[in-house]
């Protein structure tokens, strides 16, 4: 998630001194839609987008953002841009189950100009205000509908409610030159498209970006082809709205491949990231590494593109990262340590989502443990270094900013989200030795594929996998308001 290594790890030193001195599942929910119509639809199979299939929850952190009203199976997003006048145009095309009867269907959306709004091929009313897209029609629980968007209009961002140092507006950004990108994490998707901007539900999309000759557009997903100067991409595994990217720029592209032969695809610009090129082209000694650690990378292809920004993002086959770093050779070695974190991620967050923004810890606790277990390996550092570390930052974190598992709504994806819950995650490791802790970790992302989850299944899939009970240890380490001694697992 944004730029996940937490400011507070500027405590790193410490690792850095010790060294010096110690040398295909479906979806949650998986039962086919109906494919009956509404008795004016059209006649339309939507098991094609069966694998979109979620069970949305109402978020409490952010309750003013998504809905679980409605299920969107599926987005199709064709969209021009023209960096000349800064105008978006977008159709957007939504396969929607709603969840429970309703007078209409209601969407995020920033306040674009809409051209016209159909539903079943039948012309409807779709008002835009207070960033929610309204659409006067009636919809049945569990009869999918199509819902076509029209829309133009000059992308503005999103406020982020976070105090890190890194902070910047979400949503769809425009650069000087004309260019675009976006990172939105807990939400700002609704900035370029109409959506449900939760994390619980999930969807396949298929992403087409015309831009003008000498540009070039990015997105999440797999590369599907280029026709002109039309670019396309789509995700056959389900994508929470926060995990999609849209990058346009005068981008120079690099090819690679992973493990087992994974393509990857790095966007790039000449003379701007040329030192950050050594470290994209270590991708697959990262995704290599990962691996042995958590089983087989769980999307088809992978990739970065580099964008004007202070921060960095996981969105899903199509790592988004901030070239905004310190012209110095440690804060770019910073750099590629931050980006084996954001792939961490395709494993932990985007594989398996967390249903709510409250679980938030569930993304972070295991891609910080990943990156710091990265550098300990790398630099051959002890585990007691690792130890002191994780409790002195645990004990700040929670003095600061409080227990992981409770977060502050105005403190999005600020340190103790990520050190606390990693904190937890080594105690548990400790406690279970390498061979079962790795065995844990590999079941958890390879069971849970495309699912969302939350604190309870994760303490219950704990239990059922180690054949221990976790649930005091792992409550305790979330809702204390100060580090826990030792707690005793039965």
């Amino acid at each position: 998630m944004r730029r996940h290594v937490p400011l507070t790890l500027l405590l790193a030193p410490l690792l850095v001194a010790a060294c010096t001195t110690d040398p295909a599942a479906p979806a949650a929910g998986s039962a086919a839609p109906t494919t009956t119509p509404s008795p004016t639809a059209p006649a339309v199979d939507y098991t094609a987008w069966q694998a979109g299939r979620s069970t949305p929850v109402a978020d409490k952190v952010y309750p003013a953002r998504g809905t679980d009203a409605l299920d969107v199976l599926h987005y199709d997003l064709a969209l021009d841009w023209a960096p000349a006048t800064r105008t978006l145009t977008g159709t957007a095309t939504l396969r929607i189950r709603p969840t429970k009867d309703a007078p209409a269907l209601v969407l995020d959306f920033m306040p674009y100009q809409v051209d016209g709004v159909t539903l079943d091929d039948t012309t409807v009313t779709g008002t835009v205000a207070k960033e929610k897209l309204t659409v006067t029609a009636p919809v049945v629980a569990d009869k999918p509908v199509t819902l076509v968007v029209k829309y133009h209009g000059k992308p503005k961002t999103t406020p982020m409610p976070s105090h890190r140092k890194d902070v910047e507006d979400l949503g769809l950004t425009v650069t000087k030159e004309g260019g675009l990108w976006t990172m939105q994490e807990p939400f700002g998707a609704f900035t370029w498209y109409p959506a449900n901007d939760q994390p619980s539900d999930e969807a396949l999309y298929d992403i087409r970006v015309t831009v003008p000759a000498g540009w070039s557009a990015i997105a999440s997903g797999t590369p599907a082809g280029q026709s002109g100067t039309t670019f396309t991409y789509r995700s056959a595994d389900p994508v929470a709205t926060y995990l999609t990217t849209l990058a346009v720029g005068k981008y120079q592209k690099l090819t690679a491949k992973g493990p087992r032969g994974i393509p990857l695809t790095f966007w790039y610009r000449k003379g701007a990231d040329d030192k950050l090129l050594p470290y994209l082209k270590k991708s697959p000694q990262y995704l290599t590494w990962l691996e042995k650690k958590f089983g087989p990378y769980p999307f088809p292809s992978g990739g970065v593109v580099v964008v004007d920004s202070a921060s960095g993002m996981e969105s899903q086959q199509m790592i988004t990262m901030g070239r905004k770093i310190e012209n110095t050779k440690a804060r770019r070695d910073r750099w590629g340590s931050d980006l084996l974190h954001e792939y961490a991620h395709q494993w932990f967050g985007n594989s398996v989502t967390p249903t709510t923004w409250t679980d938030l810890w569930l993304n972070e606790g295991w891609a910080q443990y990943a990156q710091d277990l990265y550098t300990k390996d790398t630099l051959h550092l002890s585990d007691a270094s690792l130890d002191r570390y994780l409790r002195d930052a645990d004990t700040a974190m929670r003095k600061k900013l409080g227990p992981p598992g409770k977060p502050n709504p105005k403190n999005f994806a600020e340190g103790n989200v990520y050190l606390c819950p990693e904190a937890m995650l080594h105690e548990i490791h400790r406690k279970l030795g390498d061979k079962v802790f790795f065995a844990l970790a590999r079941a958890w992302v390879q069971e849970q594929r495309n699912t969302q989850q939350d604190r309870a299944s994760f303490i219950a899939f704990v239990n059922k996998q180690t054949g221990r009970d976790f649930t005091k240890l792992i409550n305790t380490w979330l809702d204390s308001k100060t580090t826990p001694k030792t707690v005793a697992v039965a």
